[in-house]
Formats: C-alpha cells, structure tokens, sequence
C-alpha cells in the first residue's frame, strides 16, 4: 500500500486557509476554461462534420479530463498511489452523477432518449470494458517491466481501438434509433463567420486545455497537503476532492451543451471523458516508480472501481432501453445512478 509523503513544495509552507483559496481559484480557473471549450467543441464538430458524439466522446472529453490527468500523474509521482488511482476512479463516478443531474434539468424528456446515438452506446460498452482491466489487474499476481504493469499497455490499446471504432460507427452505423418526437438530432448548425477556421478553433481549444492542466497541478498539490495536513485517507481526498473539482468541466460544459440542444454532445462528453480517465490509471501506473500501483492501491480504491462499474452499467441500460418520460421528470435510470453515488459517498465517509 502507497504511504504518505509530504509533497515537498512551496505548498508546505502556506496556512490552511491560503492552501483552500489556491484550490478555489485553481477550481474557478478549470470551470471557466471548461465552459469556454464547449462552444469550441460545438463548432469544431459542425466544421470537421465529425458529430457531436464523436467530437464530445473523444476530443472534449479527453480534454476536460486534461486537469484531472495533471492531479493523477503528480500524485503518482510523488508516490500516492491511491491517490492518484482514486482521483481517476472517482472522476469517472462524479461526471456520471452529472449527466443524471443534467436529466433532471432537461424537462423535455430523459435525457438517455433524447440523445439517442449509438456511437453514446458503444462508447458505454467500451468503459466498462475498460473498467475491468484494472479490477483484472488487481486480481493477478503482481508483475511489472520496467515499474509498468502490461495492463497499463491494455488500456491504451483498447481505448485506441475504441475511438476508432467509433469514428467508424458515424459514418457507417449499422442500427439507427427509432425517432420520436422528443429525439433530438445531432444537426449541423449554419456558420456565417468565415474568418473562423477549423485550425484556428483547435487552437484556442489546445490553449485552453493549457490553462487548465496548470489548475489541476495546483489541485494535485492542495490535495496531497490536505492529505498529509488533516491525516484523512488518499482514497477519500482523491475520489471526492480531487476527482470531483477536476470533473467540473464536465459538468459545466454538460450543462452548456444541453443549453446549446446540443444533447449528443452533452452525453457523448461525460461518457468520452470517462473511458479517457481510465488512461490515468496508464501515466499514474508510469509514473509510479515503485512497482505496479494497481497492487499499490488501498480497499477504498477498489471501492470506486466497484462503483464507476455499476453506474456505467445503469447508464448503459438507461441508453439502450431509451424510457421516454421517467417518473418526476427524470429517468429511472438517473434516478438510480444519484442513489448509487450518493450511497457510496454514505460508506466512504463512514468507513474513511
């Protein structure tokens, strides 16, 4: 099991209420950024002609997890191993509490319905599968070359198959929804400003990805003072600390995209930025130099690994069986998703 070690920084020597403001303003900096990356991400998608699916799953949702990669790699060098793996685990339950949340805003109806695309579903199917590499991990006996375990290896082949894959499901998709009246289709919408290139929206987008992994080294460093500091668990700090203030973007930019109609890529986003979390388990196992850290990691790793798993596998549900109107305005799957992780916070407070 990883220790604890003292970060070593100028962080040190800073009071507790300095400490919580630079994790204030390193908070305010990723929301703004990630607010601005989703009319990027909008527009980038009309111009390529790529989808919102596909530019929400793969391009915006690997970068508003840029910050959270930045917390998970400087944990695991500094060697914190569970907080490096819970930041990534955690991250993937916070952001999927966040589409259920956006559920329950979206009145028109479920949200699961309205989005309907099935490059949302495959991508679904690809995170559990990615999830259960690790837990596969876990289980077998401990074995490394050069400090990095083959299953780190694993995650980036199947996440790299799996944008692929779904690139390939949008041009040629072999099933199409049923379309109703509350389905909500992912339409291009007009640009009259020319002066706007695709390459100059991919800049401003990168510059933006920037900023935000300068915020999220602060919050790796406030997150493991505050460890050592308030002598709390690194599971507990990465999965509801860490994980949570680095997957903002998500959630504002989920909410912006709904605000936008752009619902494929307000689902397509949280579900794209989850399966890319899982590579920090791939630089967090990298950078790590004592040996594999899925056999660094403490219970409550495990925990939300556990957890990641069965509210990706709801969502999946919710998306595949497309309920039109759930109960009280939200879906039944939403529901049970906010039921899942609001239980988990109950025992992880209670057993950290």
């Amino acid at each position: 099991m990883s220790g604890s070690l003292r970060s070593g920084s100028m962080f040190d020597t800073f009071s507790l209420s300095v400490l919580l403001g630079f994790g204030a303003a390193a908070s305010a900096v990723i929301l703004v950024a990630g607010l601005r990356m989703t009319g990027l991400a909008d527009q980038i998608a009309d111009r390529t002609g790529l989808g919102e699916a596909v530019v929400g799953g793969v391009l915006l949702g690997a970068a508003t997890s840029f910050s959270g990669t930045i917390v998970s790699i400087t944990a695991a060098l500094d060697g914190r191993a569970s907080l490096a793996f819970s930041n990534g685990i955690g991250g993937i339950a916070a952001q999927t509490a966040f589409l259920a949340i956006a559920d329950i805003l979206y009145r028109r109806a479920n949200l699961e319905h309205a989005a309907a695309e099935l490059a949302n579903v495959f991508q679904c199917g690809l995170l559990l599968l990615l999830l259960s590499v690790p837990l596969a991990a876990y289980t077998l006996p401990e074995f490394a070359i050069w400090g990095v375990h083959p299953a780190s290896l694993v995650l980036v082949l199947v996440y790299g198959f799996g944008v692929v894959a779904t690139s390939r499901l949008r041009e040629a998709p072999m099933w199409q929804p049923v379309q109703t009246g509350d389905t909500r289709s992912d339409t291009p919408e007009n640009d009259d400003d020319t002066d706007k290139s695709s390459k100059g929206l991919i800049v401003r987008f990168l510059g933006l990805m920037l900023v935000m992994g300068v915020a999220g080294w602060t919050v790796s460093r406030v997150g493991a003072e505050l460890t050592d500091r308030l002598d709390v668990s690194a599971s507990l700090v990465g999965a509801l600390m860490t994980a949570v203030v680095t997957s903002l973007p998500e959630l504002v930019t989920t909410l912006a995209a709904i605000r936008r109609g752009a619902l494929q890529l307000a689902v397509g986003g949280i579900i794209g930025g989850n399966t890319f979390d899982t590579l920090f388990l791939t630089v967090s196992d990298i950078g790590y130099r004592e040996g594999s850290i899925y056999h660094a990691i403490e219970t409550g790793d495990l925990f939300w690994l556990t957890v990641g798993l069965l509210m990706t596998a709801v969502m999946l549900l919710g998306l595949v069986y497309r309920e039109r109107q759930g109960p009280g305005g939200i879906g039944r799957e939403s529901l049970a998703i906010l039921l899942i992780y609001a239980g988990a916070i109950a025992v992880q407070t209670g057993i950290g």
